[in-house]
């Protein structure tokens, strides 16, 4: 889900796809760009343009990274647009972006940035101090449309961002209402980026489908389900950046066919894959196999508000019902271990006293018959497109169906078109779904508040589970500057939330990639966003 992922979605998705591409598959909408009538990458090493085609799952939502959730948007629009702070290449150490420098009061409530100078953006607007207070203006303005802004910075009624103001060109000011612990990390997030006030005031929903940043790369055209297309800034003000000429998005929804299309050369580097693909692309001369550092977790979700989950035995017993390690073993290749937490062990604060639920078909029909279930079939969610910690939904769904048929619980699978999937869920409109989370920070507040917070319902939360024991810790745990304090608190809300049962925490897996052995200085970030202005071509 991005992580969750997990939104003010149904916006539109256009872009446009090479000559070549097209005769391979066509798409009966229209484009939002010019035709690129470019193909693969096998050009850079005769001197012709350095064309990268990246192969993944499933199309993005939108290319407003303000508007959405989920990590196929993220992955373009973190090289168009940039972020007043970055993360490490490989790591969520906070690393200069837009802003060169920054300082912090000593009591956490004011941090002043000192800006990167001679940066436009690529419709020519410069940026500077004003256009960075004009995109804080704008999320802050309307909390519903900037789903991320809610989640990481309004706790409550309350915006911890109480003020952005601009000192001069190069220096902004941002004052918070309260102390907020990972604030440099939730800025150096995807949905922080900042774009051209030109582009939004003009036209802010325009943003969705002709994004307007200061990346490395310019947006191009977008033809939906079927490619995205940026190309390189010439005005970026890092010398020798971008190495590529151009990047080709393709929508390859079935995994064998993305795997197919890599070792056939179309694309030149495939996301998504699953497990079992590894042994091929370890014994293939022409390939490179890629790990992402793992990250994330993938879920069921069960909407607290939905018959029968709105019973905790009936979430209880389906936790009991599924068989994790065997998900594991069939799916994920020895590439995951199976989940008891709403957040994985690298993150600080994890709680491995948590019990979890052992698989026990027999302790989950004991509690459904105290929680007098009816026996009602429900609809199981499948994903229709494959995520890093989720690679074949459908047939993750399809195991999970035999657990829950074996205790009783009768489901029907259902899925729909990505972006359809994801408002349909965050509106609770499904019974039990499947999704999962890329930590886009590496801080816990980024799993729990983010995901599991009443005060993200209708955002990141697609549960609908609202505790409010959870909430006071989870509010505190924001404010605490102690470390040790800080994981104290977040360790005792999964020991609520192990309870309360909202997810079935499924897998953490180590996702992989591929790529043609052509291509050099590929880095998988953690949070699934990947840089490509350093990525070269032979």
């Amino acid at each position: 889900m991005k992580k969750k992922k997990f939104w003010t979605l149904g916006v539109m998705l256009i872009l446009v796809l090479s000559t070549i591409l097209a005769a391979c598959g066509g798409s009966d909408t229209k484009d939002t760009g010019s035709k690129d009538t470019s193909s693969g990458g096998d050009t850079a090493s005769s001197g012709e343009p350095k064309i990268l085609v990246y192969g993944r799952g499933g199309d993005s939502v939108a290319l407003d990274p303000a508007v959405v959730t989920d990590g196929e948007s993220f992955t373009v629009t973190a090289n168009i647009y940039e972020t007043l702070v970055n993360f490490g290449e490989k790591d969520v150490t906070i690393q200069p972006g837009l802003a060169k420098s920054w300082e912090p009061s000593e009591d956490g409530l004011t941090y002043t940035f000192q800006l990167q100078e001679g940066v436009k953006f690529h419709d020519g607007t410069d940026f500077n101090a004003e256009a960075v207070v004009k995109n804080f203006e704008r999320w802050k303005s309307n909390t519903d449309k900037h789903p991320y802004f809610s989640s990481q910075f309004v706790v409550g009624d309350t915006q911890v961002i109480e003020s952005v103001t601009a000192e001069g060109n190069n220096t902004v000011v941002f004052k918070l209402s309260q102390p907020q612990a990972p604030f440099l990390k939730n800025l150096a997030m995807s949905p922080f980026a900042i774009a051209s006030p030109t582009a939004f005031e003009a036209d802010e929903e325009g943003l969705s489908t002709n994004p307007v940043g200061t990346g490395p790369f310019k947006f191009v055209s977008w033809v939906r389900n079927d490619a995205i297309t940026i190309e390189k800034n010439p005005d970026y003000y890092i010398d020798g950046y971008p190495k590529l000429d151009k990047v080709i998005y393709r929508s390859i929804p079935e995994n064998s066919a993305r795997l197919t299309d890599l070792i056939a050369g179309n694309i030149d580097v495939a996301d998504g894959l699953s497990p079992s693909d590894k042994g091929t692309i370890e014994g293939d001369a022409n390939l490179q196999l890629i790990e992402r550092p793992s990250m994330n977790v993938g879920y069921l979700g069960l909407t607290v508000t939905r018959p029968p989950f709105d019973n905790v035995k009936v979430r209880q017993a389906v936790n009991y019902a599924i068989d994790k390690q065997a998900l594991v073993d069939a799916f994920y290749e020895g590439l995951a271990e199976p989940a008891k937490n709403p957040m994985p062990p690298v993150i600080s604060g994890y709680n491995d006293e948590v019990k979890g639920y052992e698989y026990d078909p027999e302790k989950a029909k004991s509690l459904l018959a105290e929680a007098g279930y009816d026996g009602k079939e429900i609809e199981l969610w499948a994903m229709p497109v494959p995520r890093p910690y989720m690679p074949d939904g459908q047939k993750v769904a399809e195991a999970i169906q035999k657990n829950l048929e074996d205790v009783g619980i009768k489901s029907k699978i259902v899925s729909f078109e990505w972006a359809t999937y994801l408002e349909k869920a965050e509106n609770g409109e499904a019974d039990a779904f499947l999704l999962g989370w890329t930590g886009d920070n590496g801080d816990a507040d980024n799993f729990l508040y983010t995901l599991l917070d009443g005060d993200n319902i209708h955002s990141n939360n697609y549960t609908f589970y609202d505790n409010q024991e959870l909430h006071k810790l989870l509010v505190a745990a924001q404010t605490e500057i102690d470390e040790d304090k800080r994981n104290e608190l977040y360790k005792q809300a999964q020991e609520i939330i192990s309870e309360d049962a909202p997810w079935v925490p499924l897998a953490h897996s180590t996702p992989i990639l591929a790529a043609n052995t052509k291509v050099t200085n590929y880095v998988a970030h953690p949070t699934g966003s990947d840089r490509l202005d350093a990525v070269d071509m032979k």
